[in-house]
């Protein structure tokens, strides 16, 4: 639970955004680096969920990985296609 923990932790999102306001001072900018954090997260948690479905399908340890990054991508697509017709606002 404790290793679960720690790695669900965004250490590289938050140094980012530290060493982003210390260098500018701006808010504004943490908030949209924060913003286009959260949209681009959500595509990559297809992997978390695909990866056990797969794995208890008994698609076996690199086939299911496999299939979880492809549908992870998959879902990355989706998402650049929702930020080009501006759906989102990113």
């Amino acid at each position: 639970m404790l290793g679960g923990l720690l790695a669900s932790l965004p250490i590289v999102s938050i140094l980012a955004m530290i060493w982003l306001y210390v260098d500018t001072h701006d808010l504004a900018k943490v908030q949209a680096l924060s913003t286009s954090i959260f949209w681009h997260v959500l595509p990559s948690l297809a992997l978390f969920l695909l990866l056990p479905l797969f794995l208890l399908k008994g698609f076996g340890f690199w086939m299911s990985l496999l299939f979880s990054i492809a549908g992870t991508g998959c879902c990355y697509l989706v998402l650049i296609v929702l930020i080009k017709r501006q759906l989102l606002n990113i």
